[in-house]
């Protein structure tokens, strides 16, 4: 059975303005920076997030619907099934992702899976996505960064591989693991280079959410995300998460027990 669906197969042309933001986006970036209500390092400390601490002490609830999910690992989405624009980072199927909210989407199938973990990510202040991220053994994600300094992102350590050593994330120039429990807070529009030198998956939570930041960085921000959300970037994520939905529900429905 063939999964998933055919997103970029006939992927829309970009608009202008899509394609001059892109080009300008490190500059704006840079600008942003100097308006950042909180620390502009490349690791942040997650206590700088209060959220971070509730979200946390629930990791095993949060874990275990990860893992009841991850039994059909095959029907969950590689990223760049999902997002053509990641294909140049994720050449195969070893990064995918489980989308419960993505760029202020709901996947209502999804949160039927992992509702608790829903009704937890949903107390986070501007949310932009919540998803479990998962790198199957000895996947490697090269080196690259984030589009906009208007989003920080947040990964809570829900299977992480014994070896933990072995499975690394490395932002500008610091390396940094993953724990169960625990969360992993970067600026992703610094270089960052992913990998699992272990014969174990990583599962992590992995949050999106707006970074503090005064006017006009505020508003500029605000803009961008605005229309990202209705970009064709988004728009064929979101036709294709609900083709890879479709093909979830079917391997459920062949499974013994679900």
């Amino acid at each position: 059975m063939q999964t998933g669906g055919r997103a970029g197969d006939g992927q829309q042309q970009r608009s202008f303005l899509y394609r001059w933001l892109k080009a300008r986006r490190h500059a704006l970036n840079a600008w942003g920076a100097s308006y950042s209500r909180i620390p502009d390092d490349p690791v942040l400390d997650p206590a700088v997030f209060p959220w971070t601490g509730e979200i946390a002490r629930h990791w095993t609830t949060i874990r275990d619907e990860a893992l009841a999910i991850y039994r059909h690992a095959d029907a969950i989405p590689p990223l760049r099934r999902i997002s053509p624009d990641h294909r140049r980072i994720a050449t195969d199927d070893a990064w995918r992702s489980f989308f419960l909210i993505g760029y202020g989407n709901e996947v209502p199938g999804n949160i039927k899976r992992a509702p608790r973990t829903y009704e937890l990510v949903r107390r986070i202040p501007q949310l932009n996505s919540a998803f479990f991220s998962i790198l199957a053994p000895g996947a490697h994600i090269p080196r690259h960064r984030g589009v906009t300094k208007g989003i920080v992102t947040a990964h809570l350590g829900l299977s992480v591989p014994s070896d933990w050593q072995g499975c690394t994330i490395e932002v500008d120039g610091q390396e940094v693991h993953w724990r169960d429990g625990e969360w992993t807070v970067f600026d992703d529009t610094c270089f960052h280079e992913v990998w699992n030198r272990t014969n174990q998956p990583r599962i992590v939570l992995l949050c999106q959410v707006e970074r503090l930041l005064r006017w006009p960085a505020s508003w500029l921000a605000k803009f961008g995300l605005a229309y990202i959300r209705r970009s064709p970037f988004v728009r064929e994520a979101r036709e294709e998460l609900a083709r890879w939905e479709a093909t979830y529900r079917e391997f459920e429905d062949r499974a013994p027990g679900d």
